[in-house]
């Protein structure tokens, strides 16, 4: 299989996850459309500087042969496959309340109190610390 084959059955897989397995429908979205420039202009900086100094090599015969920023179009492809899929994935978990609240362990330094109807939103300051003197003369 070639690469250009390989990149067009990533694409074909990404937008069968996104429309028809997990329903997500990123693709139809215009923030997704208008974001993904940037992922865009990331990924062509990093492969122009990874095929035009040689680090990645292609076979002349699995690629087409189109190259933007000396890397291959195909790379565009395969990258936009990786991103929608990685996309939908986390858009579907997230509707599925997979992991709502944080995972770390210990209390939490600082957390949001919700204000009652009425009451001052205004948060107390957290006392300051004690000096090493008071300490030993309270204790």
């Amino acid at each position: 299989m070639t690469y250009t084959a390989a990149a067009l059955l990533g694409v074909a897989a990404a937008l069968a996850v996104d429309l028809a397995v997990l329903r997500t429908r990123l693709v139809t979205r215009a923030v997704f459309w208008a974001t993904y420039p940037i992922i865009v202009g990331f990924q062509l900086l990093s492969n122009g500087v990874l095929t035009g100094r040689d680090v990645v090599r292609y076979r002349p015969d699995a690629i087409l042969g189109w190259r933007i920023a000396s890397a291959p179009v195909e790379d565009l492809l395969f990258g936009f496959a990786l991103v929608l899929f990685s996309l939908s994935v986390w858009v579907w978990l997230g509707r599925r309340g997979v992991q709502r609240t944080p995972a770390a362990q210990g209390r939490p330094r600082f957390t949001a109190r919700r204000a009652r109807p009425g009451a001052s939103t205004a948060t107390p300051a957290p006392p300051a610390p004690r000096s090493r003197d008071t300490r030993r003369a309270a204790s």
